[in-house]
């Protein structure tokens, strides 16, 4: 509850956004502001109904948000935690969005082998 001004530290923001001083940058589909993973899984860690769409966005590590090889794998530790608040459409998303970048890179085996966790 302070102003602008009398704020004492960075915002936790992404590794590849770090270098850019001390400013919120805001999502500009949600209107949140983008938040490091290592943020969204503290904040998970203190309360397991925390959004899981914000954790797995890939704009939360990387500067590339058609990314999605960490938010994948990350999402498969999460639900082996028993994790799965997910929704049935943000699931989807992921699984094919990596799906098709595991395609276009020629791995079509493992992009069926993501797809059998739809």
């Amino acid at each position: 509850n302070t102003s602008e001004c009398e704020k004492y530290a960075c915002c936790p923001l992404p590794p590849y956004l770090e270098d850019s001083g001390c400013v919120i940058e805001e999502d500009d589909n949600a209107g949140r502001p983008l938040r490091d993973v290592c943020f969204h899984l503290l904040k998970l860690y203190s309360d397991r109904s925390y959004e899981l769409d914000q954790l797995l966005d890939p704009r939360s590590v990387t500067c590339d948000p058609l990314d999605f090889r960490l938010s994948w794998h990350l999402w498969e530790v999460l639900r082996a935690l028993n994790y799965s608040h997910l929704s049935q459409q943000s699931r989807g998303v992921l699984n094919t969005s990596f799906a098709a970048q595991l395609e276009s890179e020629g791995l079509w085996e493992w992009a069926v082998f993501v797809m059998l966790h739809e």
